[in-house]
């Protein structure tokens, strides 16, 4: 056990050694230390820092790296996007891992030779990734063409290993270099390693497509294939063959039978659904994981990775969206801190120009007019360093790559048409007679839990006080106006219940005497009267102004 123990931590040591050596090789150490995000040219001006130096260094550090760098490239607002525009060149470049290799862990993973399973096998791979590769076959159960995806052998450990070093060196770096602290590292491995184990497990991909495949089946203009769970494993997927035409074999070209216009409308309701009516959608919407079948459905692919988002971020997310495109700037600032998508201390006076600036760009321009609007936003706050949720940015990366794909298939292709229907409906979804009913029999609960824990915490703070241990933190805030509130607040007091005395010891008074210290009753009364009409005047203005206020 100590020499396995031992032999782990050489092998450890020697790929940090390795990881080290490639990243002097490519200069990204000296681009993290450096002092300045920024070089001097000679004639004295800024000159951007050259970052391909990154990315090379990702591709030739592998599967883990690579993934990475696919990550890092959709995360603008961590990394900034000059960073983010260059890992979109990165390239998954690993090379193909031979058959008998692939064989070996199909039928490990379904504990059958590979021809009780399929009675064809295409050997030469349809496409290959960093993790796995995916194969054409054909079940020898039913006959029917499937898509198998096997993971490629031994890739689960090494990217364990490269990703326990990641995260170690991420905090060390955080630590130790000022400049990185820029780019929040542990904040972007927390989220490397989330979203990198989930997809490793391709049962995590099965339960989506199910899930999915739920949620579209009243849809006739999509198509789900579906996995075969009998034979899939967390390493081996075998799902329907999708037979019909990657999106991108439409850019520039019309196929009998199949509607550009058409397929870009269904493609945009179908992902505005799954995002603002589902709350479960496709992260990584791009072309080549959407493809249309030979009847004119839109199918979706490679549901490794999706973006979940609650119901009441859903209706949030919806009214945000109106207010953008009604051009008010400080009721989307308002919505932006209520989302907690930035902080008050966030909204400084220079992000609300930008964000009016933004607004001012489109005011009085049709909906047809206001594509990119989703993406500007996002850059403002971008360039505000503000660290946006993961499902806020795959949003917006879907809305990004949807408007792209549309324009491509329709040159008068309108995302934003769509985007405020969706809202709409969402909106109208969330005051239905069910929702409100659903969320008053929520708070009703929550009342009851409440109600029962009082007791309990009653007991406990009792309990504190009397032993002397109960802590009270007080915080200073607008006590100057609070104690010259309550100051006028006892003198009017005072005089409202001095004054309706004094009237109603003189109405007592009539009935025995005429005058009080020789004067004539009826002035006593009028006088108490007008003190008193004149003290509760003063009290109303000051209610007035405290609701007010």
């Amino acid at each position: 056990m100590a020499l396995k123990k031992n032999d782990g931590e050489i092998n450890a040591n020697k790929r940090l050694d390795e990881i080290l050596d490639v990243a002097k090789k490519h200069k990204v150490i000296s681009v993290l230390t450096s002092s300045s995000k920024r070089k001097k040219s000679q004639d004295g001006e800024d000159e951007e820092i050259d970052l391909s130096g990154l990315r090379e260094a990702m591709e030739e550090l592998g599967p883990a790296f690579i993934k990475l760098g696919q990550l890092l490239a959709s995360r603008p607002d961590m990394i900034g996007p000059e960073i983010a525009e260059d890992l979109k060149k990165l390239r998954d470049n690993t090379p193909v891992t031979p058959f008998d290799q692939m064989r070996e862990v199909v039928e490990t993973e379904l504990g059958k030779p590979l021809e009780d399973i399929y009675s064809e096998f295409d050997e030469t791979p349809l496409g290959s990734a960093s993790i796995g590769q995916v194969y054409k076959a054909t079940l020898k159960e039913t006959g029917q063409e499937v898509a198998v995806k096997i993971q490629k052998p031994g890739i689960y450990d090494i990217i364990v290993a490269d990703v326990k070093i990641l995260v170690n060196l991420a905090g060390k770096a955080d630590k130790y270099i000022t400049k990185t602290r820029t780019y929040n590292l542990p904040a972007i491995m927390k989220e490397f390693e989330r979203s990198i184990f989930k997809e490793l497990n391709y049962m995590e991909e099965v339960m989506n497509i199910q899930k999915v495949t739920n949620n579209f089946k009243e849809d006739e203009n999509i198509y789900i294939p579906q996995a075969f769970r009998d034979y899939s494993t967390s390493k081996v997927i075998t799902m329907e063959l999708v037979d019909g035409y990657e999106i991108a074999d439409l850019f520039d070209n019309q196929i009998e039978g199949i509607d550009n216009k058409e397929i870009a409308k269904i493609g945009v309701q179908s992902f505005l659904k799954q995002i603002l009516l589902d709350g479960f959608f496709h992260a990584d919407p791009h072309p080549g994981n959407m493809f249309v079948t030979k009847d004119g459905k839109v199918a979706y692919i490679d549901w490794g990775m999706v973006g979940v988002i609650t119901e009441e971020f859903r209706g949030n997310l919806a009214q945000m969206i109106l207010i953008l495109l009604s051009g008010d700037s400080k009721k989307l600032i308002n919505q932006l801190i209520y989302m907690k998508l930035i902080t008050p201390e966030q909204n400084t006076e220079e992000f609300q120009e930008d964000v009016e600036d933004l607004l001012n760009k489109y005011l009085g321009v049709d909906l047809d007019q206001m594509d990119g609007i989703f993406e500007s936003l996002m850059n403002v706050m971008i360039k505000h360093n503000i660290i946006l949720p993961r499902e806020f940015v795959m949003i917006g990366r879907g809305f990004i790559l949807l408007e792209d794909t549309g324009s491509r298939l329709d040159p008068q292709f309108n995302l934003t048409t769509e985007l405020e229907k969706f809202a709409k409906k969402m909106i109208s979804q969330k005051f239905s007679v069910g929702n409100i009913a659903s969320g008053g029999l929520n708070y009703i609960v929550e009342i009851e839990h409440l109600l029962k824990d009082l007791p309990d915490k009653l007991n406990s703070t009792l309990n504190k006080l009397e032993d002397g241990n109960l802590e009270v933190k007080l915080k200073h805030g607008g006590l100057d106006d609070l104690k010259n509130m309550i100051s006028l607040s006892l003198i009017l007091a005072a005089l409202i219940v001095g004054t309706a005395l004094v009237l109603a010891a003189t109405i007592v008074a009539q009935a025995f005497y005429k005058t009080t210290a020789g004067i004539p009753l009826d002035y006593v009364y009028i006088i108490a009267l007008l003190g008193f009409i004149i003290s509760l005047i003063i009290g109303i203005y000051i209610v007035f102004k405290y609701l007010r206020n």
